[in-house]
């Protein structure tokens, strides 16, 4: 049985490389903040508590992990690595037989595997440290490893110190490490201040331990990518990257088919069931649920929604925060804007936008038409052209359109109406009363032809 340990996230800095006014770890990666990554690999496994270091937007911070199972401790002057975990002192003092694992918030690759078997390696030995080293091809920005004769980690030294033949060195220190908190705490405070950042750095405590004789563990990992920092944005960019990768691969083990991975963006928090086929060049972000054997065609954007069963979205259709039930189908070009509900089997076509409306079960509007604030029944059709004139300049009012209704093309509906049961509008009409069931309406002006016109108009020119 592993001894018990405690998890710390270092989250203080402000990360100046980033050149953002809003602290780097609170940047989004498929619309979840860097650190939420960090918070939940570590949730995984299992610490007895999780401690986060604040200092920079201390209250953004605290704010974006409210609902998460996190002790916050301010780190009030930012003074380096070591110093964030000087300002754990309380803390460890409690937990003196307990070992630390010490992780970084702008580091949201890592993965529990790894860290388990970290956890495993060093709470199955004597060692007073365990760290993950890792190699890379270039470790530029990274401190190497440095080993004695024996092959035995010495220290580590930051790339600004480090020697040109120090720097050839592919080893590098990933910064995660694993302590005996009973060991590392007396060690902390024998860390000196660098003397040209100013800082206390972390990675001086392996030379402390060594040149003391204590032993001193590591994790070699091959996994390069879980172990990556962010300090620009372009490694920002090459992080979502992996993600999207990762959440991909995820879906498409279970059932999903991406036509073109590449090409397709897919938020962490998306989800999509099985036989469901998604074309290049779709976005689904936020918290969309797609069902199964739905078809997704090129371009189509969905965000916030929720998509039932065998749905057929067109291409170039855009949704939001809508709900589209079993078997419906969409688009092209279809814009549902937010509160829009489409029933079973309902079609919704070309240039089509609706917003804060419940389209009925089997209803159809194929095209070039808006309907807003409105509530249609089931089997209703809805004529080109059609607009639901719901705004007045101060407020927005309702249309209702009951079940078997049929709207002729090019027809104008001033709300507040109500269209009745099974009832027709000619087409062309503008309605601005309530229709009975079973009615026909017409309301447009008597057709006047006037013959010869145009060469007497003509003539007088």
């Amino acid at each position: 049985m592993s001894r018990p340990f405690l998890g710390v996230i270092l989250a203080a800095g402000k990360g100046t490389r980033f050149k953002s006014n809003q602290i780097k770890i609170l940047h989004s990666l498929l619309n979840i903040p860097m650190i939420c990554y960090v918070v939940k690999a570590l949730e995984e496994v299992k610490p007895e508590k999780i401690l986060v270091v604040v200092g920079h937007q201390k209250e953004k911070v605290m704010e974006t992990l409210s609902s998460y199972n996190v002790e916050f401790i301010e780190q009030v002057e930012q003074k380096g690595t070591a110093h964030a975990l000087m300002s754990c002192k309380k803390v460890f003092e409690e937990n003196m037989e307990k070992d630390i694992l010490v992780l970084y918030g702008d580091a949201p690759l890592i993965q529990s595997e790894l860290l388990k078997t970290l956890i495993h390696s060093h709470q199955n030995s004597n060692n007073i440290v365990t760290l993950i080293t890792a190699e890379l091809d270039s470790p530029e920005g990274y401190g190497r490893i440095i080993r004695d004769e024996k092959g035995h980690i010495m220290k580590v030294i930051e790339e600004r110190n480090a020697s040109e033949e120090e720097r050839r060195i592919k080893e590098i220190n990933t910064g995660i490490y694993m302590f005996k908190i009973s060991e590392l705490l007396p060690a902390l405070f024998r860390i000196s201040l660098d003397e040209v950042k100013k800082e206390y750095y972390l990675t001086q405590i392996v030379e402390i331990f060594y040149k003391m004789k204590k032993p001193i563990g590591e994790v070699k990992t091959r996994q390069i990518e879980d172990i990556l920092g962010i300090n620009t944005r372009l490694e920002l960019a090459r992080a979502i990257s992996i993600l999207k990768g990762r959440k991909i691969k995820k879906l498409s083990e279970n059932g999903v088919t991406f036509l073109d991975p590449n090409n397709t963006w897919v938020d962490f928090t998306v989800e999509i069931g099985k036989e469901t086929i998604i074309y290049p060049h779709v976005i689904l972000e936020k918290n969309t649920i797609i069902g199964e054997e739905c078809v997704i065609y090129p371009y189509v954007h969905i965000i916030d929604s929720k998509i039932g069963n065998k749905v057929k979205v067109l291409s170039s259709s855009v949704i939001e925060e809508s709900t589209i039930e079993d078997e419906a189908r969409i688009g092209p070009f279809t814009h549902l804007r937010p509160k829009t509900v489409i029933k079973n089997k309902a079609k919704v076509g070309n240039f089509v936008e609706m917003k804060n409306t419940i389209f009925g079960a089997g209803s159809k509007a194929g095209h070039l038409s808006y309907l807003g604030d409105s509530e249609i029944g089931e089997n209703v059709n809805i004529g080109a052209g059609t607009i639901t004139c719901n705004y007045d300049g101060i407020k927005k009012h309702k249309t209702l359109i009951e079940e078997g209704a049929f709207i002729g093309s090019g027809t104008e509906l001033v709300a507040p109406i109500k269209i009745g049961k099974k009832s027709y509008i000619g087409a062309g009409s503008t309605i601005t009363k309530d229709t009975e069931p079973y009615s026909l309406t017409v309301a447009r002006a008597r057709q006047v032809s006037k013959p010869d016109w145009v060469k007497r108009k003509r003539k007088e020119k």
